[in-house]
């Protein structure tokens, strides 16, 4: 089941569950723990993945704090590297984000401003390499 998304190309999924029955074309209700009692059990199909055994993409629920809003907090570990992109008439800076959390590490590229206002301590030890 489809969780989360950090970064646009990043989709974080839990699970695996099984599923209960299929509701139309399109739809799959699941069997889902307690943790996730305030998760509607009805999916659309684009929210699901084949469980193919890829643990980097699979978060247990057991171990990860779930907040109210159903997301979870990943730590940015530090700024690996930055670009900026020449779009029509503007110029837009990326970083390289490496995040943290309980068992996966990863890079993504996200918006330098974003992470600035987020995360300003990243940017301290960079000093004016902006």
């Amino acid at each position: 089941m489809r969780f989360g998304k950090k970064g646009k190309l990043s989709p974080r999924f839990i699970g695996p569950y099984r599923i209960n029955k299929r509701i139309g074309n399109v739809a799959y209700e699941l069997e889902l723990p307690q943790e996730l009692a305030a998760v509607h059990h009805v999916f659309h199909i684009s929210m699901l993945m084949k469980c193919i055994g890829d643990p980097s993409m699979i978060l247990p629920t057991e171990s990860i704090r779930i907040k109210d809003n159903l997301s979870y907090e990943e730590i940015p570990v530090q700024i690996l590297d930055r670009q900026v992109r020449r779009l029509r008439m503007k110029d837009v800076a990326s970083v390289k984000v490496l995040w943290r959390n309980q068992f996966v590490e990863e890079a993504t590229w996200e918006d330098e401003e974003d992470m600035k206002k987020k995360y300003p301590y990243l940017f301290q030890s960079r000093g004016n390499a902006d």
